[in-house]
């Protein structure tokens, strides 16, 4: 057997019963902490012992391959044929009209129908749409509560904390430092919301990915030797309203985005 080398392929090796009995809500979330070393896969019993003699204590990526990412796309779609979209509307502050519930995403309106088909004024590939379709089917609608914490310090932060700073936060700083004067604008383009300098930063943008879920990205220009840095918050209850899979897919979704309107500009 070919060793896993994504989050998806561990996920395709177990039984995917979301039993629990490895002390984990699902067997996505049980995946995420082998992935983060908080989990061994003999702390799963339905894994074949061959399996756990090859693959123990191998480390592996998170990132999964488009194919993988439109296979899970594919089946939140089915679940949305047994959705009450109309009151996932009314939970998440959206609306309902025509068999379409509508809402904003990265400031622009988003909207979609029980067959699972969008409707949207700009482009949303996968690593988008999958984050959406996760708030619309599990947000609990919790209002943010102001409080601003780093990735890392988010209830499942701790798995995916090392590969949200490798996969996410050091490419945006790239995106920043490689087109400066660029970088604020494509914030201001996805109605990124100018916010009291956190920490002093140079920029303090508050971007609205998903209605209830705001990102405060703070960056800081290099200057007298020392490095430009970035650090992205969110806010305290974020887990309340979107997975901590899906925070992660949605922010690398951004970062993608960024980078391909960056690189078209220049």
């Amino acid at each position: 057997m070919v060793k896993p080398n994504s989050i998806m392929e561990i996920f395709k090796i177990l039984e995917k019963s979301n039993c629990g009995k490895c002390h984990e809500r699902t067997c996505l979330a049980f995946a995420a902490a082998v992935a983060g070393g908080r989990k061994k896969f003999s702390e799963c019993p339905f894994i074949d012992k061959d399996i756990i003699m090859q693959f123990e204590e191998e480390a592996v990526e998170r990132t999964p391959s488009d194919l993988e990412m439109e296979n899970v796309l594919a089946g939140l779609k089915d679940k949305l044929s047994n959705a009450d979209l109309e009151s996932a509307a009314e939970r998440l502050g959206a609306s309902f009209k025509d068999d379409k519930l509508s809402l904003t995403v990265l400031g622009k309106p988003f909207s979609m129908d029980s067959r699972g088909v969008f409707y949207s004024d700009i482009h949303l590939h996968s690593w988008i749409t999958l984050p959406v379709l996760n708030y619309i089917l599990d947000g609990k609608g919790s209002e943010p509560s102001g409080k601003w914490i780093p990735f890392r310090e988010l209830k499942g932060g701790r798995d995916w904390g090392r590969f949200f700073e490798h996969r996410c936060e050091k490419p945006m700083k790239k995106v920043a430092d490689t087109y400066p004067d660029f970088f604020a604008d494509m914030l201001h383009l996805f109605s990124g919301r100018q916010v009291k300098r956190h920490y002093e930063s140079d920029i303090s943008l508050v971007l609205h990915p998903l209605p209830k879920l705001p990102v405060l990205i703070c960056y800081w220009n290099p200057e007298d030797g020392m490095e430009s840095d970035m650090h992205i918050f969110f806010d305290k209850n974020a887990e309340d309203n979107l997975n901590i899979e899906s925070i992660y897919v949605l922010m690398t979704g951004l970062l993608i985005m960024f980078e391909k309107i960056a690189k078209r500009h220049n």
